[in-house]
């Protein structure tokens, strides 16, 4: 132990002789700063509220609380208060019967704008009472959610409202991609996208890596809402998802959207193009 009342050995030979850097005497003297409790308090608060943000995105949402920090900081802070980010599991794909199909188009596409490439897909969620199934439609570029729809069957008919929802608040994709399941290859929805002419895509069977992006955000969704949550009814999921997802567009910052939301993404473009044509 480091004895600063020692006259014969100054605290950098003390703690040279104890194997520790002379900064480590005064780190532990130091006490924590108002600054540093106030901020540490806020974290906990944000980590109650986002417990599956590491601590870069954490760093932002304190920003947005006008609390400027660095990353450095808070992944100390973190550390010592005890909190580390919930971390997804990987999930297994379940192959789908084969259908008549068509071709896969993305590969190798550089998706440049907003509407370029949507694309869908079905999860089930586990309730107190039962199954459910929820469909979604994302815009690629943006990884924007343009519209979604909860169903107790795995019929087409939920697939079909939220496409018609999609195409009716965002315009039309040139390109619209989905996986082999019965719903997407269904004659009524099939004839959505034709009639709006848009190109069609297909995964190929069982290659779940070709709809990455829609794969991701269900594993995001389950690890960041629905396994939290333990939603009893079809009533509590509706008001969860609609929360959840307004989250997710307008305040989910994203790392592979240089941390930026997918709102952001999505109007940003937009605007560019309107100032590029004025």
């Amino acid at each position: 132990m480091i004895d600063p009342s020692d006259r014969h050995l100054s605290i950098a030979r003390q703690s040279e002789l104890l194997g520790v850097s002379r900064s480590h005497h005064y780190y532990k003297k130091r006490a924590p700063q108002r600054a540093d409790i106030e901020e540490m308090i806020k974290l906990k608060e944000l980590f109650i509220k986002y417990p599956f943000y590491g601590y870069r995105k954490q760093m932002l949402e304190l920003g947005n609380e006008s609390i400027v920090s660095t990353v450095k900081r808070v992944r100390r802070f973190m550390k010592e208060l005890g909190l580390k980010a919930l971390s997804p599991k990987k999930l297994t794909s379940i192959p789908k019967k084969e259908h008549p199909v068509y071709p896969y188009l993305l590969k190798g596409k550089r998706i440049r704008y907003p509407n370029q490439v949507w694309a869908t897909d079905i999860t089930y969620l586990k309730l107190e009472t039962g199954y459910v199934y929820l469909v979604a439609i994302m815009d690629l570029y943006s990884r924007k959610v343009l519209s979604w729809r909860i169903s107790l069957t795995m019929d087409a008919e939920f697939c079909c409202e939220a496409l018609k929802d999609a195409l009716r608040n965002y315009g039309t994709p040139a390109i619209f991609n989905t996986d082999q399941g019965s719903q997407f290859t269904s004659y009524g929805f099939l004839q959505i996208l034709k009639d709006e002419g848009v190109e069609i895509s297909m995964d190929g069977q069982g290659r779940w890596r070709d709809n990455i992006y829609v794969e991701r955000f269900w594993r995001t969704l389950k690890y960041e809402d629905i396994y939290l949550k333990s939603y009893e009814s079809v009533r509590e999921l509706k008001t969860g998802l609609t929360r959840y997802f307004r989250f997710y567009n307008s305040r989910r910052f994203h790392q592979g959207l240089d941390y930026r939301t997918p709102e952001e993404m999505y109007i940003s473009f937009q605007e560019k193009e309107l100032k590029a044509a004025a």
